[in-house]
């Protein structure tokens, strides 16, 4: 960029800051709400201290992340946009609330979580453990290579946390079966569950940019898939090369049970 089209940039970008005008009552409040939300997110269960939930003992297993969102977003329909002089109008009214709710992505990520409780309910979890038992007598890195990849499939209709939530209690068992490292396994999967790229309902981000119509589902495969495999790669090559030093993943750790009748079976 030469000299002259960086002062005319710059000449933009301060008449636009300009016509922005002094930051008013309703952009302060919402400022020292956000601020005052990612407080309470750090120093709700800090780890290291205990955090504020500490204060409700009985109740704390139900206080996340959400509480405190859902809490401070409370806030917005209760607090009057404007002083005592006008007439009182909430900062945000439930008509503006619904037509601004992405309610598809909403039920999308929704729904991922209710897919991943029922299948823990119902079972299906555990028939689909028992039928990944046969990756049990491959070479470890091929069992690791097989999982990635049916992560990888799963994650693309259901979220991320919803896959890891089916598939964490599936495979930490097998490592232990087969006696390897359960973070052998874990880890490359783990990082699969975000290798999804292919659906709009694979996850917020391909629901919102869907929602706007410009691409279609087609186009949204073509683009992810080479994506997929990449990541796929990338994933096993990290956990094969530097992941084994840095996690020692060629030992079997004390904290993972010793299962009887195991296959001899290491890294």
């Amino acid at each position: 960029m030469d000299a002259r089209s960086e002062k005319e940039t710059r000449k933009v970008l301060e008449e636009e800051y300009r016509s922005l005008g002094p930051m008013s009552s309703q952009e302060f409040f919402t400022a020292v709400v956000f601020l005052l939300m990612v407080l309470l997110w750090l120093t709700r269960s800090p780890g290291f201290m205990p955090g504020w939930t500490s204060l409700f003992p009985h109740h704390s297993g139900f206080i996340t992340d959400a509480t405190v969102a859902l809490l401070l977003g409370l806030l917005f329909f209760i607090v009057p946009a404007y002083g005592p002089s006008r007439k009182y109008e909430a900062m945000i009214s439930w008509q503006e609330f619904q037509a601004s709710m992405p309610w598809r992505v909403a039920l999308l990520v929704g729904g991922g979580f209710a897919l991943a409780e029922g299948t823990k309910e119902s079972g299906l979890s555990l028939w689909v453990a028992e039928l990944l038992t046969p990756l049990g007598d491959l070479p470890v890195l091929a069992t690791i290579a097989v999982s990635c990849i049916i992560v990888t499939t799963v994650t693309e209709v259901a979220s991320n946390a919803a896959t890891i939530t089916i598939f964490l209690p599936i495979l930490s068992p097998l490592a232990e079966a087969i006696h390897v490292n359960p973070l052998y396994v874990l880890i490359p999967t783990t990082l699969c569950t975000s290798f999804s790229f292919l659906l709009p309902v694979s996850n917020p981000p391909n629901a919102v940019v869907f929602a706007y119509g410009h691409i279609s589902i087609v186009d949204m495969v073509k683009a992810g898939l080479g994506v997929n495999v990449i990541g796929v790669l990338a994933a096993l090559l990290a956990v094969a090369t530097w992941g084994v030093p840095l996690f020692s993943l060629d030992t079997y750790p004390d904290w993972a049970p010793v299962l009887p009748g195991f296959n001899g079976t290491t890294p």
